[in-house]
């Protein structure tokens, strides 16, 4: 039970409460008309059945409302996992309708896979460089994929780019009357989202433009509808089964739907904090997505994820609890249900000029200029991830943005490392100085790595510390390793190589750490002659305790040597 507990869906009797239900009805109501169109155009805007964005809209937020652990999170389909879908040539299949509902379910299964292995925090791996690069690429790729729809010119090319430069060399054959319906509804967007319509102007403007579709039907100037490529069922769906068949095959584009997913979801458990005080848990979102996914997939949804746009919304509408959300899926049924025929008149012309809005709301000016001014690297990183985005499909691209962060990551943290050496003093004051070039013979050498250790700052680590020379002979290195929890075969293999080096002169490596990890690594790893388990020693609560410890016993390992040396001498003598 201590598993079930953590969800809400445990818990149903705190949903419904006589002092929330008005707000969060009001609240849903409006999330739930404005879902309506938005739903449609996300459909539209994946090259599917708009019918299908609309159910993803309405199982995905239920069923994820069950299991977040953020209350408002709406988790619908979104621009750039639109794109993808977009992308993954569901056409080519023997039952596309099934490949696409496959898609989300494993989608979900990804999502709920992560969310179970605690990946939440592996999100930050991902840099600003690169999110800013694939989000106004997404922008970009969601302005040109609907210059068809907008324009009523179908133009040819083997991709959005390809055709948007047919259309600018074709402008001549644009359809005036789905342009003129398009600018409308754009104007009106624009218009009525800054009035107290707030998002239900968007629900306005797509109904206005839809009218004028129709007065242009009337007059023998046909404006494409939904209804000419979709029916629009007056019912809500039965479960449809996956292509078991069809799963394995669909890893890669579910992989990156959940990443682009888990991000934006990420996105919206920082901005909203529940209610009731309690803290977010991203890697709990994370099933909650999951669960949505599988909901909309087995309920003939496309998949979905986190959206900021629709969590703001029911947050500003006033909703007190995540019961706001079981409100907007009601309204989206009975829409379903009732309204059908309305729906099926919607203007194509208008879903992609509310497209079009969304597209230019995602490109963020202000962001690509400040990644711009940080530096030349995050600049080539962001401008690497925009180009690859509109040139290659966005699954693909997406794994790449994430190999480009991991890359990034890596690289920045072996340029990051400094060692330092500490000089310890009798009257108890630690001085840092940088290492000498060469080991002095006879002294104790302590070094600070500041940075983290792993196989990519092992070479780094041994390019600055001092060499051994033959005039190092007695020389001790006391290496202090803090904070690091695993050192790594390679870094390993640095230590042993360096212990040796010193071993030859007649020197020693001496080891301290906080990490019992790390001491047990060393012990099983390298031989005892070379660190063995006195030459370890373990940090303790008092901040260089274990340092001078180990300083006073190099000290006096020296002075019996230097004091043999000089025994010899004079017996020899």
């Amino acid at each position: 039970m201590q598993f079930l507990t953590r969800y809400p869906i445990a818990s149903p009797k705190r949903w419904f409460r006589r002092d929330t239900l008005k707000d969060d009805g009001m609240a849903g109501l409006v999330l739930g008309v404005e879902s309506v169109p938005d739903g449609l155009a996300s459909g539209l805007l994946a090259g599917v059945n708009p019918v299908f964005g609309l159910y993803g809209y309405l199982y995905g937020m239920v069923g994820a409302a069950l299991f977040t652990s953020t209350a408002f999170m709406a988790v619908q389909a979104t621009g750039a996992m639109s794109i993808i879908v977009a992308d993954v040539d569901l056409a080519g299949r023997d039952d596309p309708a099934r490949s696409l509902f496959t898609l989300s379910i494993v989608t979900g299964l990804v999502m709920i896979l992560a969310g179970l292995l605690k990946l939440g925090g592996f999100l930050r791996f991902v840099s600003n460089s690169v999110m800013t690069g694939f989000i106004s690429a997404v922008g970009v790729n969601i302005i040109l994929g609907q210059l068809d729809n907008f324009t009523g010119y179908a133009a040819d090319g083997g991709g959005r780019i390809a055709r948007a430069l047919d259309l600018l060399t074709h402008l001549w054959r644009v359809d005036v009357a789905s342009v003129t319906v398009g600018v409308v509804t754009i104007v009106l967007i624009v218009a009525l989202q800054k009035t107290f319509l707030g998002a239900l102007g968007l629900v306005v403007a797509v109904g206005v433009g839809s009218t004028v579709a129709a007065v242009f039907g009337a007059l023998d100037r046909d404006v494409t509808l939904v209804a000419d490529i979709a029916d629009v069922p007056r019912s809500l769906p039965f479960i449809t089964m996956p292509v078991f068949g069809e799963m394995f095959g669909m890893l890669i584009p579910a992989a990156s739907l959940a990443f682009v997913g888990l991000v934006q979801g990420a996105g919206v458990s920082a901005g909203f904090p529940n209610p009731d005080g309690s803290e977010p848990d991203v890697s709990q979102d994370f099933v909650g997505q999951g669960a949505g996914n599988i909901v909309a997939g087995l309920f003939q949804g496309m998949p979905v994820g986190g959206s900021m746009s629709a969590s703001s919304l029911v947050a500003g509408a006033g909703a007190k609890t995540r019961t706001s959300l079981v409100f907007a899926g009601v309204t989206m049924a009975l829409v379903i249900l009732l309204l059908a025929d309305v729906v099926a008149f919607v203007a194509m012309p208008s879903l992609a000029a509310l497209l079009i809005v969304v597209g230019f709301g995602t490109i963020k000016p202000s962001r690509v200029m400040s990644v711009a001014r940080t530096g030349t690297v995050p600049l080539t990183v962001m401008s690497i991830t925009f180009v690859l985005t509109l040139v290659i499909p966005l699954q693909y691209s997406v794994l790449v943005g994430v190999g480009i962060s991991v890359l990034l990551f890596v690289v920045g943290q072996s340029s990051r490392l400094v060692t330092k050496r500490l000089v310890i003093h009798d009257d108890g004051r630690v001085e840092q100085t940088d290492p000498p070039p060469t080991l002095p013979g006879a002294e104790v050498t302590v070094l600070q790595p500041y940075g983290a250790l792993f196989f990519a700052t092992a070479q780094t680590l041994r390019d600055q510390l001092p060499d051994v020379v033959p005039d190092s002979r007695y020389a001790v290195v006391i290496l202090r390793i803090r904070g690091a929890d695993d050192a790594g075969a390679t870094v390993m293999d640095l230590l042993r190589a360096y212990a040796a080096d010193l071993r030859e002169v007649d020197g020693r490596l001496v080891i301290v750490t906080d990490s019992d990890r790390v001491a047990r690594q060393i012990r099983s790893v390298i031989d005892a002659d070379l660190i063995g388990p006195r030459r370890i020693y373990r940090s303790t609560t008092f901040i260089g305790e274990a340092s001078r410890r180990a300083c006073r016993d190099a000290t006096t390992w020296i002075d019996e040597r230097t004091a043999d040396d000089r025994q010899e001498d004079g017996t020899d003598g």
